[in-house]
Order: C-alpha cells, then structure tokens, then sequence
C-alpha cells in the first residue's frame, strides 16, 4: 500500500461546500474529491509521473 503524505489546507467555507456536494454527487469523500481533481488536472497538464508495476 502507498504511503500517503498529510498536510493541512485551508479554503474557504464556501469552495468546502461546494466541494462536499460534489463528492457527495460522485459518492466520494470530499479529500477523495480533492485528490481525483489534482490527479486529473496534473494528468491533463502531463505532470503526473507514470505509475510503475501493475501494467499501468
């Protein structure tokens, strides 16, 4: 299992809310939200690295 690196983040109540329907909408949870939304981004800007093993 990966490990996961913790950091706090701050925004605003009204971007958390926003963000807590939305996940809500996809049944994730709103830090699941958050990590699908960097990876697509960084993904579509060709900054994610390539993940080794598992055919991927």
């Amino acid at each position: 299992m990966a490990v996961r690196k913790t950091f706090p983040l701050r925004i605003s109540p009204e971007l958390y809310a926003a963000l807590e329907r939305w996940a809500s909408d996809e049944l994730r949870s709103v830090n699941a939200q958050i990590e699908y939304l960097l990876v697509e981004v960084l993904r579509r800007a060709g900054r994610l690295p390539r993940a080794r093993g598992r055919g991927r």
